[in-house]
């Protein structure tokens, strides 16, 4: 190692302790133990373009273990992106572009929104399979425009959690050779020394999950770092895991290898210490001296040069395949191509109607060939959800075969396939789609039962904080699944996600607000939307009679207005429960009242509108309000108010008929009669 190595280390080390010393918050341990490895990979591996982080084949690299953000500000700042010195000395202040985790939608150069332990690393697995999958559908023999490794630093905590372990079990499954991970093994977690916790040799599960193991003994190795990366970028068929050896808080003379490292600042005095120990000046803080910067900044330069080089491939490609290269530009731009909806369905009204999961199958399969960044799949519920692509392909290793597989869904076998097998792992699911999201150039669904949304809680609201274009499909979502009972029955569940900020929740109420639903989560790119489809068959509505299915745009529509004065009574329902209260609307308007008919598929779409839309469709002179849903109530009090009434579920539900269950917790005509009654 040279000096302008130890230098260069060392200017990572004390940029990070000096930040979190002046915010007086923050995880100093990790960046001081890392710093080498980071050092090694951003200097002598990395391919990346400071000046344009969009880059489309640049390397990506995710920091798992969020709370040594500083590690990476650092980096980002020295290598030139557009992070100033003033920006690292408001680390974890209020308006700065360096919160305490990294926020991959504020900071320029961060790829992925990481902090709670498991999801960078799993997010990596998306991202490298993104790579896997477009290299597959883009390049050509003789030009290659995609080609670029996903890197991640991750941590023993991040191999504690559960969703590391589903992710990178399918990621040895898919053989994605691009995929590197360096394992910071400094045996130190917040509350102490993983030896009363986590002694499994992680290498040999890393092994058992078909990953390449390297083991470097000294974290402050350069030359075997080094060593070990180019081994692992060697290994094409399989996704590798360095075990890097390091000392926690290396440098503090008290706290190197001990928990107090992990998650507070050294105080001032151990800053000191520690500066005195690596031989760092002790005055001024935030110091890099002109020979560090210098070294650093070279990624400018190389940045340009890769990118240019690039770029000129990129041109000889388009010429060479112009569908193809227009087809990546509008991709990644988030652009959809003309004509993408106009093979989607319209359903004729239908008493016996058919489930919302059966609509939005038809709805994927039009979709599917108009849209060829449409790519994800289910964990293991194809036949229950319908969320395949059919005829479209498997994503899988090309190494291995299809002829002794079930449930391929026919097409092309290998990186080029569409349809992601995510096996029963919804929580590695979740935050798989959210790399791929992040990683750009696709349009990433999944999808389980709603129930099973409680597994992917983490990485649905991951999705919602960093803003990411990811669709999450979830059917089977009421008590009107049926005989599987309360174990699968979601009832808080649907409540519990319209409580997540930023996500757009749909729940369409008959087939072609189903059709709707896919429409406006295809070109809705602000955030995550969650689908919610029925697994039972629901009345298709006549829409010469009651408003288009389009109005599901507005989140709530009067989708009927019985009488001929103003209504004096207003009835809303969601999905399933919107054909019952058709039923009771009809009966009630029988009895020469004025009702007012809501659909209601999306609340968060409903606050998007203005005041004046929402208070034409809920007029707050009618107090007489009644809310249908197979759900808890709890969301539906802010649109009844005080006088109004709900049919909704006040516990579990059983296991039984479907229909014996609407009948035995309400969700009849009666009751609904009954209780709009009461409200007027």
């Amino acid at each position: 190692m040279t000096q302008l190595d130890t230098l260069s280390i060392n200017t990572i080390r004390f940029l990070s302790v000096d930040a979190i010393q002046q915010a007086n918050s923050g995880h100093p341990g990790l960046p001081m133990g890392a710093a080498t490895m980071a050092y090694t990979l951003w200097t002598r591996t990395l391919r990346h373009n400071p000046a344009d982080p969009q880059w489309i084949n640049r390397d990506r690299f995710i920091l798992s273990g969020g709370h040594g953000s500083m590690l990476l500000y650092s980096l980002l700042h020295l290598t030139g992106y557009d992070l100033t010195l003033d920006d690292l000395m408001n680390f974890r202040q209020w308006g700065s572009k360096t919160p305490g985790h990294p926020e991959s939608h504020l900071t320029p150069g961060v790829e992925a929104t990481t902090g709670p332990l498991g999801q960078g690393i799993s997010n990596a697995v998306g991202m490298a399979m993104a790579e896997a999958h477009l290299a597959a559908r883009f390049n050509r023999p003789g030009h290659t425009v995609v080609d670029h490794y996903t890197y991640v630093i991750t941590t023993d905590g991040d191999l504690m959690e559960g969703v590391a372990s589903e992710a990178c079990s399918l990621a040895g499954h898919l053989g994605l050779g691009k995929l590197i991970a360096l394992y910071d093994d400094n045996r130190i977690s917040l509350a102490g020394s993983t030896a009363i916790t986590f002694t499994e040799d992680v290498g040999q599960r890393f092994e058992a999950y078909g990953w390449q193991v390297q083991h470097v003994a000294d974290g402050n190795n350069v030359e075997a770092l080094a060593q070990a990366i180019n081994a692992a970028r060697a290994d094409a068929t399989r996704p590798s895991l360095i075990c890097v050896r390091t000392t926690i808080g290396y440098g503090s003379p008290h706290k190197q290898d001990t928990y107090e490292a992990h998650g507070s600042p050294l105080g001032p005095d151990e800053v000191i210490a520690a500066k005195k120990n690596l031989g760092w000046p002790t005055e001024p803080a935030f110091l890099i001296p002109g020979e560090a910067l210098e070294h650093f900044r070279q990624a400018i330069a190389n940045g340009a040069a890769w990118e240019a080089e690039w770029q000129a491939a990129f041109d000889r490609y388009t010429e060479a395949y112009p569908d193809l290269a227009a087809e990546l530009r509008r991709t990644f731009a988030r652009e959809l191509p003309a004509g993408w909806d106009s093979a989607l369905p319209v359903f004729p009204d239908d008493p016996k109607g058919l489930a919302t999961r059966k609509a939005s199958e038809a709805a994927l399969q039009a979709l599917a060939p108009k849209l060829p960044e449409l790519f994800g799949g289910s964990a293991d519920l194809n036949p229950s959800t319908f969320t395949w692509l059919k005829g479209l392909g498997d994503f899988q290793s090309p190494l291995t075969s299809p002829q002794s597989v079930q449930g391929a869904v026919g097409g092309d076998w290998g990186y080029s396939g569409r349809n992601i097998a995510f096996g029963v792992r919804e929580h590695g699911m979740g935050a798989i789609v959210n790399g791929l999201a992040g990683h750009g150039g696709l349009i990433p669904y999944s999808a389980t039962f709603l129930t099973f949304s409680d597994y992917m809680r983490p990485a649905i609201r991951l999705a919602a904080l960093a803003k990411l274009r990811t669709i999450f499909v979830f059917t089977h979502d009421s008590i009107g699944l049926g005989e599987d009972g309360p174990t699968h029955q979601p009832v808080e569940h649907v409540a519990a996600l319209r409580a997540v900020p930023g996500l757009v929740t749909v729940r369409p109420g008959d087939a072609n607000e189903a059709v709707e639903a896919w429409r406006f989560a295809i070109e809705y790119t602000l955030g995550p939307v969650a689908l919610i489809f029925t697994r039972q068959n629901v009345p298709t509505l006549d829409r010469q009679i009651y408003a288009p299915a389009t109005e599901l745009r507005q989140g709530g529509y009067v989708l009927a207005d019985f009488g001929d004065a103003e209504p004096q009574l207003i009835l809303m329902a969601s999905g399933s429960e919107v054909g019952l209260m058709v039923q009771a609307g009809i009966k009630l308007a029988s009895e020469a009242l004025n009702v007012r008919l809501v659909s209601m598929p999306s609340m968060e779409l409903f606050e998007m509108q203005s005041q004046e839309y929402r208070d034409q469709v809920l007029p707050p002179a009618v107090t007489a309000r009644v809310a249908i849903e197979a759900g808890i109530a709890m969301p539906w009090y802010k649109y009844v108010g005080a006088a109004g009434r709900c049919v909704c579920m006040a516990g579990y539900g059983a296991s039984a008929p479907a229909n014996v269950l609407f009948e035995k917790y309400g969700f009849t005509t009666a009751n609904i009669i009954e209780k709009a009654k009461a409200a007027i």
